[in-house]
């Protein structure tokens, strides 16, 4: 690793400058996510209002499920394209479907004016964004991480905090035109205003990504001829323990999404207070992220998540009760805070750590592939899951079991990342 003394003034240019780049894409991409979840009990009612309740709201969250189980193609094809063609012409690609995708679910007619075929348009949109994003987590990270002279974790946690700042600004939305708008208005136009202001950024982003440099460590790399064949030949040991890993990561944020929807429907609180419990997560992983990425370079990003991994084990239940024995606003900003806080210190070191465990050669696809896997099994299913558990079981505490599970699993991930594949 290059160490500070050595770094030159252009390598520092080039690095501030990557994590513009890549941070424009995470958060565009996540604004996208986070609004329509956030959005879901209306987006329900405007494009399933047949299917009344409960039945209208699986359908709403099975929609966000699909753009998930495509992630992976997006990622393997993205991700191939990253490792043969460069990183450069990867990022422009994947922001560009990106933004088509969301304007496609900004200008969606609804079931009242087109029927069934409002249901089949937002699927589109959400099917374009989800091929999309499968080739951004991997490509971004392998951008900054090469592009990195020196703190290496720090660097890459920017993509993560930028996900924060989507964090704030989705839920902010959320709150604000709850609150402003007649319940008539935010159905009939006021969930559209999010997904055109996200569409504002786009354009900036591909003019910075259009103008980037390729990086020497990938210029610099022996090209696969089958990057994805290399990969499941030689590294499948590490794309599973890397799946594992991304568990409670891509289940924290996902569980702070799911929280207006609970709060609105099982425990009779207002959505706004949980909207305020977003708003205060993504501060703190705004803030929190870089903070933890330079704890990560001191002592190693594996540390740092064991013991974020184990205090999401340990406190999720407990949190669950509190929230259902308790349920009012201040609880529920509460304990959306402190997953905010488990996200931000496990989140923040993973992209350096899921880095390190391949080769530049095939970094992009590995990535994408690990990633975009973990988020479809662990995180994109989890809003349906945990709709269809509550049902299932009746207790309100079952995302909690849900979110140990996850836990235990990437703890075990981590054991495997630190013992087999030497990540400190």
């Amino acid at each position: 690793m290059t160490t500070s003394t050595s770094v030159t003034p252009a390598q520092l240019a080039a690095a501030k400058k990557a994590v513009i780049s890549s941070s424009i894409g995470a958060a565009l991409e996540w604004f996208d996510i986070i609004v329509y979840a956030t959005f879901a009990v209306v987006i329900a009612d405007n494009f399933y209002p047949d299917a009344g309740g409960t039945f209208g709201l699986l359908l709403t969250f099975a929609t966000f499920a699909l753009s998930y189980v495509i992630r992976p193609l997006g990622g393997i094809i993205l991700g191939t394209y990253a490792d043969r063609r460069g990183r450069k012409s990867a990022l422009t690609l994947t922001l560009a479907l990106m933004m088509l995708g969301t304007l496609i679910m900004a200008l969606a007619p609804t079931h009242a004016q087109v029927g069934v075929w409002g249901g089949v348009i937002i699927l589109v949109s959400r099917l374009i964004q989800g091929f999309s994003a499968g080739g951004e987590f991997g490509t971004a990270t392998a951008f900054l991480i090469e592009t990195a002279p020196h703190r290496k974790v720090f660097y890459s946690s920017w993509q993560v905090a930028s996900q924060g700042a989507s964090l704030v600004l989705a839920s902010g939305f959320g709150y604000a035109l709850t609150q402003w708008l007649s319940a008539e208005d935010l159905n009939s136009w006021g969930w559209r205003v999010p997904f055109f202001v996200g569409l504002l950024v786009g354009p900036v982003g591909l003019y910075i990504r259009a103008r980037l440099a390729e990086t020497d460590e990938f210029m610099s790399s022996e090209k696969e001829k089958s990057p994805l064949a290399t990969l499941f030949a030689n590294h499948l040991g590490r794309v599973l323990a890397g799946i594992a890993v991304i568990g409670v990561s891509t289940m924290s944020i996902y569980m702070i999404l799911y929280m207006p929807t609970f709060a609105a429907k099982n425990l009779g609180i207002p959505a706004t207070a949980a909207f305020l419990g977003g708003i205060v997560a993504g501060m703190i992983a705004l803030v929190g992220v870089p903070c933890v990425g330079h704890l990560a370079d001191r002592v190693g990003p594996a540390k740092v998540m064991t013991y974020a991994g184990i205090a999401a084990l340990v406190l999720a239940w407990p949190l669950f009760q509190l929230m259902v024995s308790t349920p009012t606003v201040p609880v529920m900003v509460v304990v959306i805070a402190v997953l905010g806080l488990i996200m931000s210190f496990y989140f923040g070191p993973m992209p350096a750590l899921l880095s390190s465990m391949f080769p530049a050669s095939v970094r992009g696809t590995s990535l994408s592939v690990t990633y975009n896997v973990g988020v479809t099994l662990m995180g994109g299913l989890a809003p349906l899951a945990l709709t269809w558990l509550i049902g299932a079981t009746g207790s309100l505490n079952a995302p909690s079991l849900y979110y140990m599970a996850i836990a235990a699993i990437s703890l075990v991930g981590l054991y495997f990342a630190r013992r087999r594949y030497g990540q400190a």
